[in-house]
């Protein structure tokens, strides 16, 4: 795929594991709360695998890995116990280890420059966003954010993409959603937008030279 900036009437951007590695912080946030609950931490590497579709999902992943068992009820006690334990502890260190991913502000900033409309469309619970978007200065560059509990439905369905098509006035056709995993890549094909995504980030088991994405690029400063 040929893309040229100009031809682009929005950019929808993934945050995790595509502008930002918030990895480190969600691990220690997992490994506490498996703590609590006298069960062994499960450290980066495991918790690398699991991001991308939701603290619920992060938790109910952390916490049948522990166990030892193929899935957990959202209605138990045990993981209301342990998501509201994750949710504590991950907003006491949200930002201490994130860090912005080398590249990204030479997009932003050209996109910017260029008065592109930019979305930031994330799987993770709204009440987190803004504080970590203000602590790395990527604040001024959107101009709307939706968090995965900000609609009905979060990636991979396609609601909250054309969702920020319709709100910025933008046709699916010419917009573009950028992404780290199968996650993003189906959201974007199913609201017809151009897809790219980074090789990265979290893929989730996927590989995402495999996710059918329009573009794969190793950094954002590529489309530039």
């Amino acid at each position: 795929m040929h893309l040229l900036l100009s031809d682009i009437q929005l950019l929808a951007f993934d945050l995790d594991g595509t502008l930002i590695d918030s990895v480190p912080d969600l691990a220690d946030a997992v490994d506490q709360m498996l703590t609590e609950l006298d069960r062994p931490k499960a450290g980066q590497e495991k918790v690398r695998s699991w991001v991308g579709q939701g603290a619920v999902v992060l938790v109910k992943r952390a916490l049948a890995d522990s166990l030892e068992i193929d899935g957990i009820d959202e209605t138990s006690e045990l993981f209301m116990q342990a998501y509201q334990t994750f949710l504590t502890a991950y907003d006491a260190n949200k930002g201490a280890k994130t860090r912005c991913y080398e590249g990204i502000f030479a997009l932003l900033d050209a996109a910017k420059t260029k008065k592109i409309p930019m979305a930031l469309i994330t799987n993770k619970p709204y009440r987190f966003v803004p504080e970590i978007l203000e602590q790395l200065n990527l604040d001024g560059y959107f101009d709307l954010v939706l968090g995965g509990d900000s609609l009905p439905e979060k990636k991979p369905s396609p609601m909250p993409l054309l969702h920020a098509a319709e709100q910025l006035n933008a046709d699916p056709a010419l917009c573009l959603m950028i992404g780290d995993s199968i996650t993003d890549i189906s959201a974007g094909q199913k609201a017809g937008f151009k897809t790219v995504a980074v090789r990265y980030g979290y893929d989730h088991g996927v590989p995402v030279d495999q996710c059918g994405a329009d573009l794969v690029v190793d950094s954002l400063a590529e489309l530039v």
